[in-house]
């Protein structure tokens, strides 16, 4: 796993799975309950454009903060940036650990991050983590699976994602549905071209 450091303004790819390939999703009140981890530990020092939870891992698009948008003691250096990750991955190895009777790390000891640093990069990767479960055999279409943020984007609901950013980046709302239309139709030959890492 990869560990360059978070830095503000920069987009990253993060990543993580279960320790020994361990499932990190018991069941499915475990997937809500780590979006609500998520809101309340990365909200504050991060924008979060895409996810997708799988039953052994999972995927996160997200933008760290600019420096004066972030909490004062990131600014000074009193905190460092990912230890809100850190926190996410320990609130709820806790929490399950407490239901299901295990004990020790429930994730990989370092979480993958990787730079995205253009936007026709950014598209693709959203692309991937929705596409993702499709690549894994979660699923044989990522529009009928209910644990990424996929039908969050391209609802009117309330959301914490960052929907409206996302659909400019695409254009609007039908580019960005035929975009991964189209995606999914190429899957077999291109999604391992979209990204190098196999997580």
């Amino acid at each position: 796993m990869s560990t360059i450091p978070l830095k503000p303004g920069i987009y990253y790819h993060i990543h993580n799975r279960g320790n020994n390939k361990e499932n990190i999703f018991k069941e499915d009140r475990n997937y809500l309950f780590f979006l609500t981890k998520v809101k309340k530990y990365l909200l504050d020092i991060s924008d979060i454009y895409a996810y997708c939870l799988m039953p052994n891992h999972f995927h996160l698009v997200s933008k760290i903060k600019t420096h004066d948008a972030l909490p004062s003691e990131y600014q000074t250096g009193k905190k460092r940036i990912h230890q809100p990750f850190s926190n996410l991955f320990n609130a709820y190895t806790k929490a399950i650990n407490k239901a299901t009777g295990r004990t020790g790390s429930l994730f990989q000891e370092h979480f993958g991050r990787h730079v995205i640093n253009d936007e026709k990069y950014l598209q693709n990767i959203i692309m991937y983590v929705h596409l993702n479960a499709v690549k894994h055999g979660f699923t044989d279409d990522y529009r009928k699976y209910k644990h990424s943020s996929y039908h969050s984007l391209i609802s009117e609901g309330h959301t914490h994602l960052q929907r409206h950013k996302v659909m400019d980046l695409f254009g609007d709302k039908e580019s960005f549905i035929f975009c991964h239309q189209a995606q999914q139709y190429h899957l077999t030959h291109h999604l391992n071209e979209i990204e190098n890492e196999d997580c």
